[in-house]
């Protein structure tokens, strides 16, 4: 099978221990680029702690990122439980050969996460809320 970008062995470890962390409260995230020039995903950052809105702000105006999120979700029954989230973080306003190359590579990204859960953001900071991420969450 062929892959446009590759998926180094050193970002699907960081994926890994990012899966199996301890959380007891609070949303984490880790952010993924992809490198243009030699077609390789990179972990850009690392969030412990951080509100979705401060991630919001974090990432770029212009440019895709894949995040892998573990969110606190408090469900309406008062339990508390953190799913693992891909959010596609794709801009409107991003270069259309960046949004085809992070669209191509995308499924591979997402099985190497092994995440079944997806919120797509094309709408920047105003569309990656807590309230949006409640609602996708809680109604699936």
């Amino acid at each position: 099978m062929s892959h446009t970008v590759d998926i180094p062995q050193s970002l699907k470890d960081s994926l890994r221990k990012f899966r199996f962390a301890r959380r007891s409260q609070g949303s984490a995230a880790l952010v993924v680029k992809i490198n243009k020039k030699e077609l390789i995903m990179e972990e850009q950052d690392q969030f412990d702690d951080i509100s979705i809105e401060e991630l919001a702000e974090e990432l770029p105006e212009n440019s895709p990122r894949y995040v892998v999120l573990s969110y606190e979700l408090k469900h309406n029954d008062g339990r508390i439980s953190f799913p693992l989230v891909l959010i596609n973080w794709t801009p409107s306003s991003s270069e259309t050969t960046l949004m085809t190359l992070y669209a191509s590579a995308f499924i591979d990204f997402q099985c190497a996460a092994d995440i079944s859960k997806v919120i797509d953001i094309r709408d920047g900071t105003e569309s990656l809320t807590k309230d949006a991420i409640d609602v996708k969450l809680l109604l699936s």
